[in-house]
């Protein structure tokens, strides 16, 4: 396997892009295929970029690296699962696309799967490799959701600090005074 899937590795891609790209409504999958162009498509390019850099990690550990490292996946990772958080897509909804290299690949190399048993071991090794990046996914979806909710919580109490200044029930000074943030710290 360690042979194949190189060689393999632009059919596995668009696949692996086709797979993840279907995960979103009919016309925006649409859209994300159809441009490839960075600045009219900045979503499908980061998709690219991202899913190659990812499986060229996962190259590296099933060639024989110990595992993983995170320090150079993790961008890659970041860019897919950042624009993923923001939109509608549950936790388990959106790492799905990393679970769904396992059966690209072993579509792609069903045959060759099939004649060679020995390539089983390298495949529960590759399996094994994708639920590290699975579990690395989750952990940065988590990360950009608290950003997100964080974002709303700080621009709420904005909202409320101005309301209750516009309703001169706060002035500045008194906030200071009182140990709290003005406006502008919050």
């Amino acid at each position: 396997m360690t042979d194949i899937l190189p060689e393999r590795k632009t059919a596995v891609l668009q696949k692996w892009f086709d797979a993840i790209i279907s995960t979103y409504p009919r016309e925006t999958a649409k859209f994300l295929g159809s441009r490839k162009d960075r600045f009219a498509n900045p979503v499908g390019q980061a998709i690219l970029e991202g899913t190659e850099g990812i499986l060229d990690e996962l190259l590296k550990y099933l060639r024989g690296e110990e595992k993983i490292d995170p320090g150079n996946v993790s961008a890659f990772l970041d860019n897919i699962i950042r624009i993923r958080a923001v939109q509608d897509f549950t936790p388990s909804g959106a790492v799905w696309f990393i679970f769904q290299l396992k059966q690209v690949i072993r579509q792609e190399l069903a045959s060759e799967l099939e004649e060679n048993p020995r390539m089983h071991a390298e495949l529960a090794r590759l399996d094994y490799g994708i639920d590290e990046l699975a579990l690395l996914s989750f952990d940065i979806f988590m990360k950009c959701r608290e950003q997100i909710y964080q974002i709303k919580a700080d621009e709420e109490k904005r909202s409320v600090y101005r309301l209750l200044q516009q309703a001169r029930i706060i002035t500045g000074e008194e906030n200071e005074e009182a140990g709290g943030k003005d406006e502008k710290e919050i």
